[in-house]
């Protein structure tokens, strides 16, 4: 079965009619594999950050949003845990010629974990390890 990794590109973009990604992310959410995407709580983390001073009506949306994509059945959420934070840190370490941030650590391990090669993102880390970005 064919599963994607959703960064926080793709959940932002999703949300903001405004983000220049925007209509790409609902037309290629509209062609995704059910069940089939995977994503992180670090992601979800960062989407939530990204809205924090949007004012009150956007981040009740946005938190509306993130529950709703705990709950979905076919979105797989990776939990933040000590290993987790671990592993990304090693990743981090790793790669010092590199900008990847933590998260997209973090990410890569998850995507490895789950034999996923293809990421709904626009961020170029990914492509210099070797996967595919689709956004």
């Amino acid at each position: 079965m064919r599963r994607v990794f959703a960064d926080t590109y793709y959940w932002i973009a999703l949300l903001n009619d405004r983000d220049q990604g925007h209509a790409a992310a609902r037309a290629i959410s509209q062609t995704l594999p059910q069940p089939g995407i995977v994503t992180t709580q670090e992601v979800l983390s960062e989407v939530l950050t990204y809205f924090c001073a949007h004012g009150r009506q956007v981040r009740q949306t946005v938190a509306a949003f993130i529950r709703q994509i705990l709950t979905d059945p076919a979105i797989t959420v990776h939990p933040q845990s000590s290993q987790s934070f671990l592993s990304g840190l090693a990743l981090y370490e790793a790669r010092p010629d590199k900008e990847y941030s933590l998260t997209d650590c973090i990410s890569m391990l998850v995507m490895r974990q789950e034999a996923t090669t293809e990421v709904l993102t626009n961020d170029d880390h990914f492509k210099q390890e070797g996967f595919t970005i689709l956004l």
